[in-house]
C-alpha cells in the first residue's frame, strides 16, 4: 500500500514559488489500479515523482506501508525505490544493446554483485515474467526489434523485477495507438490484480477507464474527484 498524506509540492519561480502540488492525500491499495487523471499542467507526473521518491515534498509525507519515505536519506530512498518500488515512464527506456531478457536482468543486479545461484534465479525470474506479459518467444530481440507496444511491455515486466509493493505507471499510453493502448492497459490492472501491487497510473485518456479500479481527478494540483 501506498499513502499520500496531505503533500505539498513547490517549485522557484522568479521571486515567487508555484504549487504543483497542493495539499493532497491520496491511497493506492494492493491489488488496485488507481488511475490519476486530469489536464495537462494540473501537477499529476509530480504527483507521481513525489510517490517516487524522485522528489521530496515541502511538506507532508508519502508512506510506503509503514515506512515514511519522505524521512529517508537519499541513499535510504534510492534502496527503498529498487526494491519496492516500480516505476513505468511514457518512454519505455530501454537500453538499445540489451535484449529484452537482459533488460530484466540488469535490474536485478543494481547495488549489488549476485552470486551464479542467484543469477540463475533472476534470468528465471526474467523469463517468467516475459511470458506473462507475452513476450516469451522475443526475449532475445533488442528494442529496435520490437514494437511500441512490445518495448512498453519490456518496461512494465522490467518494472516488476524485483517484486515492488507499488508500481508508478505515467501516461503508459501516450507513444501507442488505441489497440495496443488498451492491451498494455489491461496488462496492467492484469498483473496489478495477480502480484497484489498498488498501482497508481497517470493517464489523460479515459478511453481505457475500463482498465482502471479507482479513478481520482487532479486540477490545479488538488484532487477535486475523490470517490
Amino acid at each position: 500500500m501506498i499513502t499520500l498524506d496531505d503533500v505539498t509540492l513547490t517549485f522557484p519561480d522568479g521571486d515567487q514559488r508555484i504549487t504543483a502540488v497542493d495539499h493532497v492525500s491520496l491511497r493506492g491499495d494492493a491489488g488496485v489500479v488507481t488511475g490519476i487523471t486530469g489536464p495537462s499542467g494540473s501537477g499529476k507526473s509530480s504527483l507521481l515523482a513525489v510517490a517516487a521518491t524522485l522528489i521530496r515534498p515541502d511538506s507532508g509525507r508519502v508512506l510506503i506501508g509503514d515506512t515514511d519515505v519522505t524521512s529517508l536519506t537519499r541513499s535510504q530512498a534510492t534502496t527503498v525505490r529498487r526494491h519496492r518500488i516500480g516505476i513505468v515512464f511514457q518512454q519505455s527506456n530501454l537500453l538499445p544493446s540489451l535484449t529484452a531478457r537482459e533488460q530484466l536482468e540488469v535490474m536485478g543486479e543494481l547495488g549489488h554483485r549476485p552470486s551464479h545461484q542467484q543469477r540463475k534465479l533472476l534470468a528465471e525470474r526474467a523469463d517468467e515474467l516475459l511470458d506473462s506479459v507475452g513476450l516469451a518467444e522475443h526475449a532475445g530481440k533488442r528494442p529496435a526489434q520490437l514494437s511500441g507496444g512490445q518495448r512498453q511491455r519490456v518496461a512494465i515486466a522490467r518494472a516488476l523485477v524485483n517484486q515492488p509493493e507499488v508500481l508508478l505507471v505515467d501516461e503508459p499510453t501516450s507513444a501507442l495507438d488505441q489497440e495496443r493502448g488498451a492491451a498494455v492497459m489491461t496488462l496492467i490492472q492484469q498483473l496489478t490484480h495477480e502480484r497484489d501491487t498498488a498501482t497508481l497510473l497517470v493517464t489523460h485518456d479515459l478511453q481505457h477507464r475500463a482498465a482502471l479500479d479507482r479513478l481520482v481527478t487532479v486540477v490545479d494540483g488538488r484532487i477535486i474527484d475523490h470517490p
